[in-house]
């Protein structure tokens, strides 16, 4: 089974897209998911929740649970599927519910301010 640990970010973390802020945040959650990189998530209401479009997109990990995904409609790019949430996580991590996770890409940038 992979271990998956769950901390506050240190700090206050942004969210980026198309040059827009998305958010901001001093209450981020820090996820570290075996030997992957951690991945910061946001609480949904430290985000603008209005430039997001909830997709038909899911996946399922069996450690956490089931996610949906949202595009960010910026005004000079949609970044598809690029927000993902787990709404009901598993027991183990039921602290990132109501909170975002982004895909850091060309254009999107996650970073500790």
């Amino acid at each position: 089974m992979k271990h998956v640990t769950i901390r506050p970010a240190d700090g206050t973390w942004t969210v980026r897209a198309g040059g827009a802020v998305l958010g901001e945040s001093s209450r981020a959650l820090e996820l570290t998911e075996g030997e992957h990189p951690y991945v910061i998530y946001f609480p949904r209401d430290d985000i603008a929740m209005a430039l997001l479009d909830r997709t038909e997109q899911t996946t399922t990990s069996p450690h956490l649970g089931d996610a949906s995904y949202f595009s960010i409609v910026s005004r000079s790019h949609t970044y598809v599927n690029a927000v993902w949430s787990y709404e009901n996580p598993t027991e183990d991590v039921a602290q990132i519910k109501d909170h975002l996770a982004f895909y850091v890409q060309n254009g999107v940038a996650v970073e500790q301010v």
